[in-house]
């Protein structure tokens, strides 16, 4: 698959999924209230929506529909929108930037911003479980998917280890980008996984959390270079935030150079893990493209 190809895919995922988002999101299911507002601000409008196209592409290469893995798609996007919300207050990194515009705590206060968040990850359960278009069985197991990868186990545990920023080398430090960022686009590929009709495959699944732990890593250490090697104008947020919040990077361990051998190895490994998936070379070109990304 061409990089314009993918790029196409990427666009007609994300329109999809804005559409859905946009209904999920009004004023009927999250009350017309400024938290509301807020997890709309939030939430529309930005983004690349690398986990809800992963919930899509993963759900349509086991067999499943788009209409079945759109519910899902939403869901893991409010999770991720609530993790930047909170991750951007004062007392977590204070960044007043994210998607190029005030964070949600500069436009709205911080406590609003606090419960908007919260609105987000409560509303995510609450959109997985109701999904019409898939088994009880399947709801409940990607309810179950969410609330492990993006809970104390999964995305908080990194988060807070983050937060710490105790990280004595690279194995606790892929630990924490395994926690930290790994772990949502886990749950994305299961998503999608579950919205398939029938049982799920166990050799697919162990391929796709393969291919999710390794993209993980690589967007992560991609993330740390972005951090030193870019601008707010391309990023649409702050750079340099980091080593201004005294975090341990990548850059702790090794340089340039070696990091971004490190983004390519994982990739390989990435595409490895689905390459006998029949029709996977879409998710070949996503790993391959975000290693190269520039935001």
């Amino acid at each position: 698959m061409t990089e314009t190809e993918l790029l196409a895919r990427l666009k007609e995922a994300a329109a999809d999924t804005e559409r859905a988002l946009e209904g999920a999101l009004s004023p009927v299911h999250t009350g017309d209230t400024v938290i509301g507002e807020a997890m709309r601000y939030a939430t529309l409008g930005g983004g690349k929506r690398i986990r809800a196209f992963l919930v899509l592409t993963c759900a349509e290469l086991c067999g499943g529909t788009r209409e079945a893995a759109l519910p899902f798609a939403c869901a893991i996007e409010c999770v991720h929108a609530y993790s930047l919300i909170h991750d951007d207050l004062p007392c977590m990194d204070n960044d007043p930037l994210r998607r190029g515009k005030p964070s949600c705590h500069v436009a709205f206060g911080e406590a609003e911003a606090l419960l908007a968040g919260d609105a987000l990850l409560t509303y995510a359960f609450e959109a997985a479980a109701s999904n019409p278009f898939v088994s009880p069985e399947s709801a409940a197991a990607a309810v179950n998917v969410l609330a492990s990868e993006a809970g104390p186990r999964g995305m908080v545990r990194g988060q807070a280890i983050d937060m710490k920023s105790e990280m004595k080398n690279l194995d606790e430090l892929a630990d924490m980008y395994a926690g930290k960022t790994a772990a949502l686009l886990r749950a994305s590929c299961l998503l999608g996984l579950f919205a398939a009709p029938g049982k799920p495959d166990p050799a697919i699944r162990e391929k796709l959390e393969e291919y999710a732990y390794h993209i993980g890593l690589a967007f992560q250490i991609r993330d740390d270079i972005l951090d030193v090697t870019s601008d707010t104008e391309t990023l649409g947020k702050a750079v340099g935030s980091d080593e201004k919040n005294d975090k341990k990077t990548v850059f702790a361990f090794m340089e340039l150079e070696e990091a971004d051998a490190r983004v390519r190895s994982h990739t390989e490994t990435a595409c490895r893990a689905v390459a006998d998936i029949p029709g996977s070379g879409i998710l070949a070109a996503l790993a391959l493209w975000l290693a190269e990304r520039k935001k």
